[in-house]
């Protein structure tokens, strides 16, 4: 059995290649891999979710190569992609599930410094989202607002 080095002890992994071309075996065209976008985000998977059933189910590689445009863009253009930005909207569930975690465990110190560290997380992460214009001016983080974000999502 073979195994590919991948420069690090006893792991194996898989690069994606260098160039950047469409591949002759892929029997999808443009149209199609945006409908099926479209398609999964109606279902409300993330983007990052959408890109691995492609790449899993479909066999599509790498999807940007074909449609000449991310994952996100699509969705974007079809009014599909969430308000708040996904990277936002993982660490506001985290920061949920920790502080449901500490309302039972009030002595857990570790997990006090980790919602610490994580609160200031997505504090900085808003204000950069504020800056670009991703989030509105007023737009700022409340542990029972997101709350009530992570409930609705």
């Amino acid at each position: 059995m073979a195994r590919i080095y991948s420069g690090k002890k006893g792991k194996a992994s898989s690069h994606r290649p260098p160039y950047k071309t469409v591949p002759k075996w892929l029997k999808y065209n443009k149209e199609d891999i945006e409908k099926i976008i479209v398609d999964l985000s109606k279902q409300k998977h993330t983007s990052a979710m959408i890109g691995t059933i492609l790449r899993d189910s479909y066999g599509i590689p790498d999807s940007t190569v074909v449609t000449e445009k991310p994952i996100s863009e699509i969705m974007k253009e079809n009014s599909l992609y969430p308000t708040l930005p996904e990277d936002l909207m993982f660490l506001l569930r985290k920061a949920v599930s920790l502080k449901k975690h500490m309302t039972s465990f009030k002595k857990d110190k570790h997990s006090q410094r980790g919602l610490e560290n994580l609160e200031s997380k997505i504090r900085r992460l808003v204000k950069y989202y504020v800056r670009k214009g991703k989030l509105p001016k007023s737009w700022a983080y409340n542990p029972e607002q997101a709350r009530l974000i992570v409930e609705k999502w």
